[in-house]
């Protein structure tokens, strides 16, 4: 089913990182989730009988890690609980809906489903999820993303990050991040910009020591 659906576009692969199928049902996205496994190198997003497939490249794959550092960064400042799931496919069948983003994470959520397997029929959709662009997507991933109800998107594109949250079925662009609303919003680009020069992990570190300071202040 795999080389079926994927031979008419594999001259294309090579030329693009983001490849649509068009008139996919839902039976037919689950048999190809299953047929080829965990182990697949691309992503996916699902929109009522469109399949996206992407392949991810270096230049998105940075990003999306460097922000999930942040977020375990903050999080072990204010020594909360955090459940990282990565690229966890989110999936609802009623809504004939699933996406795959590059980062997701519980927090607020965290406690209700920790040491669960994720089921969005009762379960709480994740309280962030990243999207790294440098691929321009055939789908409307915020309407895939508002349909399955996640609460905050975080954006990184062209070197900035655009937070986005959920008001009834839209979202709209926020200054401030509502997991964490002390966050330097405008200040994040600059830690992944700088991690260029020095380092991944000194950049975490640069950004661990901004974040102590904000947390110092908000406490005098």
């Amino acid at each position: 089913m795999t080389s079926t659906l994927l031979s008419s576009r594999r001259s294309r692969q090579s030329l693009q990182s983001c490849i649509p199928l068009v008139g996919v049902s839902w039976r037919t996205y689950k048999s190809l989730m299953a047929e080829v496994g965990d182990g697949r190198p691309w992503r996916i997003a699902y929109d009522r009988g469109v399949l996206e497939i992407r392949m991810p490249l270096e230049e998105h794959e940075e990003p999306k890690e460097l922000l999930g550092d942040i977020i375990t960064a903050i999080a072990d400042e204010l020594e909360i609980e955090i459940r990282k799931l990565g690229s966890l496919t989110l999936e609802r069948e009623d809504l004939s809906r699933a996406v795959e983003p590059d980062a997701c994470f519980y927090i607020q959520n965290e406690e209700r489903v920790r040491g669960r397997k994720i089921d969005l029929q009762t379960d709480p959709p994740p309280d962030i999820a990243i999207e790294s662009d440098y691929t321009n997507s055939s789908l409307n991933k915020h309407g895939i993303y508002a349909a399955l109800g996640v609460p905050e998107i975080w954006r990184y594109r062209r070197n900035t990050l655009e937070i986005y949250l959920l008001a009834g079925s839209e979202y709209s662009r926020s200054s401030q991040s509502l997991a964490f609303p002390f966050l330097p919003v405008l200040e994040v680009p600059s830690f992944l910009v700088q991690s260029q020069k020095i380092g991944q992990r000194a950049a975490v570190r640069q950004f661990r020591a901004r974040i102590q300071e904000i947390l110092s202040g908000e406490t005098l």
